[in-house]
């Protein structure tokens, strides 16, 4: 057991092998049927990555750096935050990417993205989602790489860098409760989801 729980990929292959032997346990079996759910779980998957880091990033890692001696931080900048960020970046695509597909295969993709009753909660979060996603990939990952020394600018610039990524990481942050909230209400009937939709 140790040998697979010391590596991150048998540990997260091993979680895969324990949920299809859950699976089958309960008497489940695989088809084409199921393509639908498969879609949704991992775009639940991905996102709990994606939000789960903009999270630590904003709960975490930006509250601490004031707090860490200047001849540690080398080792957040250096190691930690840029693995950490190749993460939140592909998170935030994937969950994008899966979160179009289960809308396109459960035929609701046009109506959310027009924001059309029923799907006006739904569609106000995928919305939400894409500027999100946008905000990671083209406003807080080249402006990281300036402030993290990935790419050599001037110290003033990757000062400003390092600003224009916190203060729209934290945006990101304002963004995600009403964007969790909307796509979890869409699937449920309660009296906020009749209000939003």
């Amino acid at each position: 057991m140790t040998s697979i729980l010391t590596s991150l990929g048998r540990t997260v292959l091993a979680g895969f092998v324990l949920l299809i032997l859950i699976i089958f346990a309960l008497g489940g079996n695989f088809s084409s049927a199921e393509l639908p759910f498969i879609f949704r779980w991992l775009h639940v998957m991905f996102g709990v990555m994606w939000i789960g880091l903009l999270w630590y990033f904003n709960f975490v890692q930006i509250p601490s750096m004031p707090k860490i001696p200047d001849e540690q931080k080398p080792a957040i900048g250096k190691v930690i935050a840029p693995t950490a960020l190749f993460w939140f970046r592909w998170a935030a695509l994937l969950t994008v990417v899966t979160g179009v597909i289960v809308a396109i295969v459960n035929g609701y993709a046009h109506q959310a993205f027009t924001l059309q009753a029923p799907f006006r909660a739904i569609g106000l979060g995928m919305w939400i989602a894409l500027v999100m996603a946008f905000n990671v990939w083209f406003i807080i990952w080249p402006n990281q790489k300036r402030a993290l020394g990935i790419v050599s600018v001037e110290p003033d610039v990757k000062a400003k860098s390092a600003r224009v990524a916190m203060l729209t990481s934290r945006l990101n942050t304002v963004l995600s409760v009403p964007m969790l909230f909307l796509m979890v209400a869409q699937s449920h009937n309660t009296t906020w989801f009749v209000i939003v939709s």
